[in-house]
């Protein structure tokens, strides 16, 4: 099965009814993308259903959502220096 596709602005492609009624994709599905030999190829993730989060960890998650939001302009490798500095200073008081 084969058929051509226009790309949408920012590289965005519809995937064909037709391909997905046959996969059985749904819109929350996920897809891994991959170059494989100078072509694109897309598959269907699979992935186990999750359990429901314990409520230790939701009150976790919950706890430090105004840490998250204080991070949203912060860069991975900024988030990651001032985690090694605070351990490195806590190190330096232990006995």
């Amino acid at each position: 099965m084969q058929k051509l596709v226009k790309q949408l602005r920012n590289g965005q492609i519809t995937i064909p009814k037709q391909f997905r009624d046959r996969l059985g994709l749904r819109d929350d599905d996920l897809l891994s993308v991959s170059i494989v030999d100078d072509k694109i190829e897309i598959e269907p993730v699979r992935v186990a259903a999750r359990s429901a989060r314990p409520d230790w960890a939701r009150e976790l998650y919950e706890l430090y959502a105004p840490v998250r939001k204080k991070l949203e302009s912060k860069s991975e490798d900024e988030i990651n220096a001032a985690i090694n500095e605070a351990v490195k200073e806590v190190r330096s008081r232990s006995p």
